[in-house]
């Protein structure tokens, strides 16, 4: 008995022990980012946090909280309610409106080859140093999801479904502010857009109308809309610098960008270049959603700069308003612009729900 009783304890500890083990062995399955020809031929590579790497399930994991209302704290909105596919993961509104119904100051920023942010500085202000850091931001913003994430990850912890599929995602079952951001994180950097018309002509595929390589011209030339100094030339697909400018919007500010954030008032003014890319889904446009239409933005441009104490050295027109562009050279400009969206990522089953 003695003896038969030993065997049936080890038994149980040799099982247990292999059973742990398998746990433990466990690895998500790899994916790494699908890498577009024309960012490979242009650009350096994607930025993958080492402690954050791409897999299956994390991805996963990360597009099933971006569009879990789970997040809010009245399960009423999520991510995608601010950053909807069809708009290039931005809305429609010149500002965004919260769960209790309050507008914020700040145009939703579309969500597009956030990878590639080599800065990594998110938002118009740049105050969130990393992908993971912005994810967690909105959940307790009082104008945005005005949640607290002990209350998130309680809930997400007593679901019947998330714990196993973080344990699939990460290994464990227990659920963390830092591996939810996490997720959703590695979903986001999913959210690649690399097929627009202009791609296509980059990559000799097609052609574009003599319109749109007269707006490419104008883009380009100093002495007329020149562009390329914030958003990049051909060379640059990510068409932005990912740097932060004073454009000459205001001639004074109610809201002090990327000042706001570092204290210098050499900052003041200073808000994020956004990519060129996506503009025909993107309405409406500048860190405030003050423009409805691209041709208000470029009208802007044109003849409607205002000089400040900060006004950035590349607006060389100041002066003059702008760069005063005749009624063709706007649409030509226009044109080319148009270009560079990319219907297929609005239409991409992968980033829908």
């Amino acid at each position: 008995m003695t003896l038969r009783l030993f065997f049936i304890i080890g038994l149980g500890f040799f099982l247990g022990c292999s059973n742990d083990d398998a746990v433990s062995n466990y690895q998500p399955t790899p994916q790494p980012l699908e890498i577009p020809q024309i960012f490979s031929e242009n650009i350096i590579g994607p930025v993958i946090p080492s402690d954050n790497p791409q897999t299956v399930e994390g991805v996963a994991l990360g597009k099933r909280l971006f569009f879990d209302r789970i997040l809010s704290s009245n399960n009423t909105q999520s991510c995608a309610s601010c950053h909807a596919p069809q708009n290039s993961f931005t809305d429609n509104t010149p500002t965004s409106v919260g769960v209790d119904g309050v507008f914020g100051t700040r145009n939703s920023m579309p969500l597009f080859n956030l990878a590639w942010n080599y800065e990594e500085r998110f938002a118009w202000d740049g105050k969130e140093l990393s992908l993971e850091r912005q994810a967690e931001e909105p959940v307790q913003n009082p104008i945005e999801l005005h949640n607290n994430w002990e209350d998130v990850i309680e809930r997400l912890q007593n679901h019947p479904e998330y714990p196993e599929l973080f344990r699939l995602a990460f290994n464990t079952t227990t659920i963390t502010k830092t591996l939810t951001t996490k997720a959703i994180a590695q979903f986001e950097r999913t959210l690649i857009s690399a097929n627009s018309k202009f791609d296509r002509y980059s990559l000799g595929q097609t052609n574009l109308t003599a319109q749109e390589l007269n707006g490419l011209d104008i883009f380009l030339r100093e002495d007329k809309g020149d562009c390329f100094h914030c958003h990049g030339n051909p060379n640059n697909p990510l068409w932005t610098d990912n740097d932060f400018h004073n454009n000459g919007l205001d001639a004074t500010f109610s809201d002090f960008g990327l000042g706001a954030v570092t204290g210098d008032p050499n900052d003041n003014g200073k808000f994020r270049s956004p990519s060129l890319r996506n503009l025909a889904f993107t309405a409406p446009y500048m860190h405030d959603g003050r423009f409805a239409t691209l041709d208000e933005v470029i009208n802007f441009y044109s003849e409607g700069l205002q000089d400040s104490p900060t006004i950035d050295p590349l607006m060389k027109q100041i002066e003059q308003g702008g760069v005063q562009l005749s009624a063709q050279e706007k649409a030509d400009l226009k044109a080319f612009l148009l270009s560079l969206s990319d219907p297929s990522f609005v239409n991409n089953s992968d980033f829908q729900n």
